[in-house]
């Protein structure tokens, strides 16, 4: 079976961001809109809106949100436009927070935790998307990457309720009481993420950005400051050999503060995601070819 292949440059530039687009060589069409994580107010890592603007404006894209299911600054329309505002977002582009009306539900094919996905309920209008997804660590996931943002990121305030409790409840207000043990979460979010793919027939690129190196995810308002190093940018068809050469990247790097990283992902089991997506869900692979285009 051929190797997805995985691209890879260190330069984490506007135009960078571009070449990996364009070097995937499957343009997308239609109403695009960019998945990014916006940021909770008062973090400082998510992408910039310097880095993304030439991409998103070459794509006459729409960047896409969700709210979040947690006490913050984006758990209301209300406040996650102040904060996409603050962020300077709305300066480069036009921004959909997609469950501003409420969720979609999309059906989950092969899941043993999910049976649906409840999606920002205005996905339905965008034909295609890129998903631009910051990579770091995460204090529930253990990492976030492709998949966290195509699962979790995608899914409206009740969804993400939905994927967190791996099917117990869609009300945020029950989420921290009905937590199930850790891989059927991180299940759930590869569940999702079969559920996003097969809705939006696979329409996607993904695109990691590894700069800004936390153990915290961007929906932290108060992150640790980076431990590593920036390491650069990679894209692929495939999100699961994507984040896998992530991962890759951060254990085999000679940076000290690797360390970290690998505690947080290792705490959470964080592994398991790509394991389940690529094993038992069949939607990417953990075998790549890493290709370097500088």
């Amino acid at each position: 079976m051929e190797k997805s292949k995985v691209y890879f440059t260190k330069n984490i530039t506007p135009e960078s961001l571009i070449k990996m687009y364009e070097v995937l060589n499957k343009p997308l069409t239609g109403h695009i809109g960019i998945k990014i994580s916006t940021g909770e107010m008062g973090g400082n890592n998510y992408l910039k809106p310097a880095l993304i603007k030439d991409l998103v404006t070459k794509l006459n894209g729409t960047i896409i949100e969700c709210n979040t299911a947690y006490a913050g600054k984006r758990n209301t329309t209300e406040e996650h436009i102040k904060t996409i505002k603050a962020h300077g977002f709305y300066d480069i582009a036009p921004v959909d927070i997609m469950d501003k009306d409420g969720s979609l539900s999309i059906p989950v094919a092969n899941g043993k935790h999910l049976t649906e996905n409840l999606v920002g309920k205005n996905l339905a209008n965008y034909n295609s998307v890129v998903m631009l997804s910051h990579f770091k660590g995460h204090a529930m996931g253990g990492f976030g990457g492709a998949l966290k943002n195509m699962s979790i990121g995608v899914a409206s305030s009740a969804g993400k309720a939905h994927i967190h409790t791996a099917g117990k409840t869609n009300n945020p207000a029950l989420l921290w009481s009905n937590l199930p043990e850790q891989n059927a979460f991180l299940e759930a979010m590869a569940e999702a993420d079969e559920s996003v793919m097969d809705f939006l027939n696979n329409e996607i690129v993904y695109i990691n950005v590894m700069n800004n190196l936390s153990v915290d995810c961007d929906c932290d308002s108060n992150p640790s400051d980076p431990c590593m190093q920036d390491i650069g940018i990679l894209s692929s068809t495939d999100p699961v050999a994507l984040d896998e050469a992530c991962l890759d990247l951060i254990y085999n790097s000679t940076d000290p503060g690797k360390d970290k990283m690998i505690e947080r992902i290792e705490r959470q089991n964080g592994r398991h995601i790509t394991v389940y997506a690529s094993d038992t869900l069949h939607i990417g692979s953990r075998e790549y070819e890493l290709i370097n285009i500088d």
